[in-house]
């Protein structure tokens, strides 16, 4: 046998002993009250997913998950190493139990509310107002949801004193109002607020802001791996390479949140 089939057969068998490396999963949640299909959502983080695993050396495949018993299950589980939680109670929930990491927060999404619409001339001016009346809003689950009912909470004691019928998506909160099926709408959209105030309708109150589109880690990760991550995302907007790698999420880049207020958040919600 030449030499140069034996270096041949060797690498050969080499490669077959050697472990697959088993790719990262990183789970990508755009909500579940926007229409963004999966196709689209997986070549908006591609090239971060990419670069995810030269930086980790593993590969990394992103992993759509429209619906939130299939997030909270797979969090639950750790079947994520890597996610991008777009409401924070779930995000919230994942670091009390099972203890997920708070990598970072998206710019752009720090002051996420819940605007509450009613017509121009109703009679409904607080939301004191909405007791014994009704109140069109996303998906129960939803964040908006969420922060709708603890500034209920706050202001009538008990949610349930006002009768919320929800929704899947949150363009479709207006027509609730419109057709004087609820009294009030509740949206976190900024789109449906401007097309909401552009028609002379009214936003009567916001609630207060959550932060939201969280990256979150997998307490199956290291520590080092984990900084690892947090670097490269704080640094993506530093470049214009790293804004290039943004364009496709439309994000501005990503920042540090502090752990403690996070959870002061939760609280407030009801977590």
């Amino acid at each position: 046998m030449k030499l140069r089939d034996f270096r041949w057969l060797a690498a050969v068998a080499l490669a077959a002993c050697a472990p697959w490396a088993q790719a990262l999963v990183f789970a990508v949640n755009e909500g579940v009250t926007y229409r963004v299909p999966s196709e689209e959502i997986r070549a908006k983080y591609a090239v971060i997913a990419a670069d995810l695993a030269r930086i980790l050396k593993q590969p990394v495949s992103i992993e759509p998950i429209g619906d939130y018993p299939s997030l909270k299950r797979g969090l639950a589980e750790k079947a994520y190493d890597l996610a991008m939680v777009h409401p924070a109670h779930i995000s919230i929930a994942a670091m009390k139990n099972p203890g997920y990491k708070l990598v970072a927060v998206t710019k752009g999404f720090l002051e996420y509310r819940a605007s509450f619409l009613v017509k121009s001339d109703s009679p409904v001016t607080s939301l004191a107002d909405l007791k014994g009346r009704k109140l069109g809003a996303p998906d129960e689950d939803s964040i908006t949801a969420w922060m709708v009912r603890a500034s209920l909470r706050d202001a009538i004691g008990d949610p349930k004193l006002v009768a919320t019928t929800y929704t899947r998506y949150q363009d479709a909160v207006p027509f609730f109002v419109e057709n004087n099926l609820t009294q009030a709408g509740a949206t976190a959209s900024n789109a449906v607020v401007k097309d909401w105030l552009a028609k002379g309708g009214k936003v009567m109150f916001k609630s207060k802001p959550v932060p939201i589109k969280h990256i979150i880690a997998s307490p199956n990760l290291s520590a080092e791996q984990v900084e690892k991550v947090r670097e490269y995302l704080l640094g993506l907007d530093g470049t214009d390479e790293g804004r290039k790698k943004l364009e496709p999420t439309k994000f501005q880049g990503f920042v540090r949140y502090d752990d403690a207020a996070l959870m002061s958040i939760g609280t407030w919600l009801g977590l």
